[in-house]
């Protein structure tokens, strides 16, 4: 089981250089990474449980020259442990993605070299297609008449709903994106700049409902604050939390009969593939929703396709034969 070294996760089994190389990966996921804590977090446990289980495979403390002489037959038996356990396999891929990061990283700085980590196949993942709603179904989740009925809220709190809605769904955020922003990053143009992760920014357009909707509940909001004051606010006047919003849409999916699919993250799938739907250029959507690589927008046209093979197969008058 691994400890905490200042909030941050360290294998009970690390020998003193490993340790010390851990925590020198820990600040440079923070400084230069500029990983949030979270993800920090995240990577040293994943990290820790394949320290820890190296350990017990290979019967002692593990040291820097310990890992460096690993083989592929020992990282093999650390995914088979893994399947053994029925962990997903998203999680494992995942898992020894962060392993990968933290072996480059100590070759990068000069500390070890392991080559056959890079022999080790991670397990298969079934292509993911994003779900999105409907357009229909988008449209009743930004109407306000709807959240109303659904959770009889103060009339700011869901003034605050609805703006937070139609912006996820209106730019196509991420739903820490949207509550990371400020007053002060309250759009006044048809322009926003964004911060998304690994703290790169990108500017996405504002349609006139977006902006209206959000000016809108900030003239109701009863809580005072200056531009640095977070822009959506919890009823006592503190940031939202997200887990909020996540209830918001379970009760929106009852009150709306929609699918369980129906999630904060939805509306940026719904805006993706709808705007591709619309004819939109994939490079721009990229761009809109700070993709990193067009492969993982990609995903959209998978969603496009599906649609179009069930339009055809519906229509065509052969389809059934």
């Amino acid at each position: 089981m691994a400890r905490p070294a200042g909030g941050l996760s360290v294998p009970d089994q690390a020998a003193p250089d490993l340790r010390a190389a851990i925590l020198d990966w820990h600040r440079w996921l923070s400084e230069e990474r500029q990983s949030s804590s979270h993800t920090v977090e995240a990577y040293g446990r994943d990290l820790s449980v394949f320290i820890d289980f190296m350990a017990g495979h290979l019967g002692g403390a593990m040291s820097l020259a310990d890992l460096e002489h690993l083989k592929a037959a020992d990282f093999r038996a650390y995914l088979a442990g893994r399947a053994g356990e029925a962990y997903a396999r998203s999680s494992t891929a995942r898992a020894f993605s962060v392993v990968r990061s933290f072996f480059r990283f100590l070759e990068r700085h000069g500390k070890i070299a392991n080559a056959a980590i890079h022999s080790v196949r991670t397990p298969k993942l079934p292509h993911a297609v994003p779900k999105a709603l409907s357009e229909e179904e988008a449209d009743r989740l930004v109407d306000g008449t709807d959240i109303a009925a659904a959770t009889e809220a103060e009339p700011w709190v869901l003034a605050r709903d609805a703006a937070l809605i139609t912006l996820l769904y209106g730019c196509g955020l991420r739903i820490g994106e949207a509550l990371a922003l400020s007053r002060g990053d309250a759009p006044s143009g048809d322009l926003m700049r964004v911060t998304g992760k690994g703290n790169k920014q990108r500017v996405v357009p504002v349609l006139p409902a977006v902006r209206d909707s959000i000016a809108g509940y900030l003239a109701l909001c009863p809580h005072a604050g200056d531009a640095r004051t977070p822009l959506f606010l919890g009823v006592r006047g503190g940031a939202l939390n997200p887990r909020l919003v996540q209830g918001l849409m379970q009760k929106l999916r009852a009150a709306l009969d929609l699918p369980d699919s129906a999630t904060p993250h939805a509306l940026r799938h719904s805006f993706a593939t709808h705007l591709l739907a619309g004819g939109g250029d994939l490079r721009a959507i990229q761009e809109l929703l700070g993709h990193a690589s067009l492969s993982t927008t990609q995903r959209y046209t998978d969603v496009d396709s599906a649609k179009l093979l069930a339009v055809h197969r519906a229509a065509h008058p052969r389809a059934g034969r």
